[in-house]
């Protein structure tokens, strides 16, 4: 599974802002052609988008959130990244909330074997489905909570209280599909304490990291993504025991080893060593 603590949105309507993007650090640059890019301007930034995309980079992953697929800029999307050549990375679908808008985008990029996909819930709608969505494709790499849509459909503030249970779903769904999930960018992106905050509180309730709408951001949700010291040391440990049990029942510091565990444990030296392990 693939390190992804943090995701950075910059509008694909500007290839220079993209590239400074790319050098911030962050796992995941997003080129957003959604909500980043006024009705007049999406043709010209679906091209800077697909050609962004299409580029190899030494500097984390490279991600383009197309429009929703259920429109016909969405589809005008897939068909340019259908046209394209030699693409990798992760196609962000928004505003997902059936399994079938899953499924679609994996049927229509199948000439893109290289091709991940991440899945956006931003309505009661999706929310409703997230485990089915969750589940709908193994290209499916993660999920995404769009905080500020969701609030704004309730007609509620954009509060911890009100988001509560809705990312209690989300990481239950998750999980349960063995993805990874990320939370929604802190809007106050300038308070770098209320970053910090939404980061430790989203790792607590089970995300696995935050998208974010500005690079100063990304060091500190990889400080607050960081495994501690001793989880470094149980991580080693189980996994030392349970490689040493030949995969069959182990026992660590008197307590028994399973699968899920050991898959937990992987995922945190990922975050530390910048490995990939087996999904």
């Amino acid at each position: 599974m693939t390190a992804r603590r943090s995701l950075l949105f910059a509008p694909a309507s500007r290839a220079d802002v993209l590239e400074k993007a790319s050098r911030a650090g962050a796992d995941i640059v997003c080129a957003d052609l959604e909500d980043a890019v006024g009705p007049a301007d999406k043709d010209a930034a679906r091209t800077t988008g697909v050609a962004f995309l299409g580029a190899r980079s030494a500097a984390g992953e490279r991600a383009l959130r197309i429009n929703s697929i259920r429109t016909g800029t969405g589809l005008k999307d897939v068909l340019a990244l259908q046209a394209a050549t030699s693409l990798s990375g992760i196609i962000c679908l928004p505003k997902v909330e059936s399994a079938d808008e899953v499924r679609w985008a994996d049927e229509l990029l199948a000439a893109h074997p290289g091709l991940s996909l991440c899945a956006f819930i931003e309505t009661p709608r999706g929310l409703e489905v997230a485990a089915d969505i969750a589940a709908a494709s193994r290209r499916l790499a993660f999920l995404v909570f769009g905080a500020v849509d969701f609030c704004a459909e309730l007609e509620v503030s954009l509060s911890d209280e009100a988001l509560g249970w809705a990312r209690g779903r989300l990481a239950s769904a998750a999980h349960r599909a063995g993805i990874g999930l990320l939370d929604a960018p802190c809007v106050e992106f300038r308070d770098l304490d209320e970053v910090a905050r939404q980061s430790r509180l989203a790792r607590a309730l089970g995300f696995t990291g935050k998208t974010s709408i500005h690079p100063s951001n990304i060091s500190v949700i990889h400080d607050s993504f960081a495994p501690s010291a001793a989880e470094i040391e149980q991580a080693r440990g189980i996994i030392a025991a349970f490689e040493a049990s030949g995969g069959a029942v182990a026992t660590w510091q008197g307590k028994l080893v399973e699968l899920p565990v050991v898959k937990r444990m992987q995922r945190i030296l990922a975050l530390v060593d910048g490995t990939n392990t087996a999904r």
